[in-house]
């Protein structure tokens, strides 16, 4: 066993943070440094794994997301951030709600305490404190979902059979909005992988247009291209936002290589229900998902506060 040398674990002194005027985000957080902050602390070293995980020139790295923070603003910061990462991960409901706000669907700032009840009388749909008209959602998402993929299936390049990355990169060439992240993958090659692609609206529009078209989505495809991806990159690193399927089709991925070099993991999931969402990275290291000696941490928070922080502070506009 180890010897523990006290003064060493006492030599990290908490320092009291001053606040000034016109603090940059920079300089905010470098003076948060010692403060010692419970998830404050936490966020800081992941922003340190960041800054080095894309100085890392060797290192091939995952953005991964779910969908709902894809309803509130940060949208376009997202956005913004793709050409920094080499590959996306995410869920159908991404796909939903960045092609609704593509054609111009308009969200709002709403209650968690709203009446459901009321709200479902008003067409009106809730997600946590987002209102969504219906008309700004699942129908304008079928309308534009059917205007593109009938340009795709007339187009001379047009395939029978795609995968889901292949197929949401045609959606991008045909989107105009320079905030939308299917828009920003295409533009910058950088591939989106959405295994849960059927699930949400874009999904069953693609499931209405199969059945009398001449039509096929190979999933197997894109499981074929992460595999090389983990057999070829020796180095990997992530920034996972969010659990379920996003995060765990990442790790699950980078166990083949060895595991993950560097991994940044934001959730407000509890670990005690032993869910993926609430597993700690740590947990990961057990299954080889991320390496024993690799540079980890999860910043327990609300992603909506915490990512504006971080991306502000590494310039990922």
């Amino acid at each position: 066993m180890a010897k523990v040398n006290k003064n060493a674990l006492l030599k990290n002194r908490v320092k009291d943070i001053c606040i000034e005027k016109s603090m940059t985000t920079r300089q905010l957080i470098d003076n948060m440094r010692d403060m010692g902050g419970f998830s404050a602390q936490n966020m800081i070293t992941g922003i340190d794994i960041l800054q080095d995980m894309m100085a890392d020139k060797k290192s091939f790295n995952f953005l991964s997301f779910p969908a709902d923070i894809i309803a509130t603003g940060m949208r376009g910061m997202i956005a913004d951030s793709v050409k920094h990462f080499d590959a996306i991960m995410t869920t159908g409901g991404t796909l939903d709600h960045d092609l609704a706000k593509a054609f111009g669907g308009k969200y709002s700032k709403g209650s968690f305490e709203a009446d459901d009840n009321k709200l479902h009388q008003l067409d009106i749909y809730r997600l946590g404190n987002i209102f969504i008209g219906r008309d700004e959602y699942g129908l304008s998402v079928e309308r534009y979902f059917t205007e593109i993929m009938e340009d795709i299936y007339k187009s001379p390049d047009y395939k029978e059979e795609y995968s889901a990355s292949e197929l949401i990169n045609e959606f991008g060439k045909r989107i105009e909005d320079e905030h939308s992240i299917i828009r920003q993958a295409y533009l910058n090659k950088v591939p989106i992988f959405c295994p849960g692609i059927l699930d949400g609206a874009f999904g069953t529009q693609l499931t209405m247009f199969a059945q009398d078209r001449k039509f096929k989505l190979n999933l197997i495809k894109d499981e074929i291209a992460l595999s090389n991806i983990s057999f070829d990159q020796k180095v990997t690193g992530a920034l996972m936002i969010g659990g379920g399927i996003s995060k765990h089709h990442v790790i699950w991925w980078n166990q083949f290589k060895g595991g993950l070099d560097y991994a940044v993991y934001i959730t407000t999931a509890s670990q005690y229900d032993g869910s993926l969402s609430g597993a700690r990275l740590t947990e990961a290291v057990s299954w080889g998902k991320i390496k024993e000696k690799a540079r980890y941490v999860t910043v327990d928070g609300d992603a909506t506060i915490i990512l504006p922080i971080m991306y502000s502070y590494l310039d990922l506009a």
